[in-house]
């Protein structure tokens, strides 16, 4: 076999490539995360052109109303050039409703969540421990006990304070 020149097998092996190649390109879009960053970009162009609508039709014609005239016909003339500011002026209401209006979003959607972590945290919280070691014969006795159930020990308050520096830390 001459060198530069595919032998019979190379072309198996691209074919074996470009199937392997696909394979994890189906994997890659057939990912949730991927299928939900397709729907939220539809989603957000079609809020896009709600919020659009609202600049044109709504405020535009409010704020025109204060200066006398529509913001998307304001031009300036620079030899025979146009320069529509006054649609640039609508474009960055545009972005500053539609940044206004996900960052509530994004803060509600911060709020549920909140919600439901400390709802967790509180149900997961531990409770105070209900029973202690006597530190005379090892039995699991009331937290409250003065005397052991098991052993009849007097359970003083030096004994307690000892039991609780002895015990270790979980």
């Amino acid at each position: 076999m001459l060198p530069g020149i595919p032998g019979p097998y190379k072309r198996e092996t691209e074919e074996i490539e470009v199937k392997k190649f696909l394979k994890e390109f189906e994997t890659f879009i057939m990912r949730g995360n991927v299928i939900d960053m397709a729907v939220g970009v539809i989603v957000g162009a079609a809020f896009q052109a709600i919020v659009s609508s609202l600049v044109n039709d709504v405020i535009s014609p409010i704020l025109g109303l204060v200066a006398n005239m529509d913001l998307s016909y304001l031009v300036l003339k620079v030899n025979d050039v146009e320069i529509r500011y006054g649609a640039f002026i609508t474009s960055v209401i545009n972005f500053l409703i539609m940044a206004f209006v996900i960052f509530l979003l994004v803060k509600l959607i911060n709020k549920i969540s909140e919600l439901g972590f400390k709802k967790k945290a509180e149900e997961e919280a531990p409770s105070a421990p209900k029973t202690k070691i006597c530190p005379y014969c090892k039995s699991e006795i009331p937290i409250d006990a003065v005397k052991c159930c098991h052993c009849t020990s007097d359970l003083t308050e030096e004994t307690q304070v000892e039991e609780q520096v002895e015990k270790p830390e979980d």
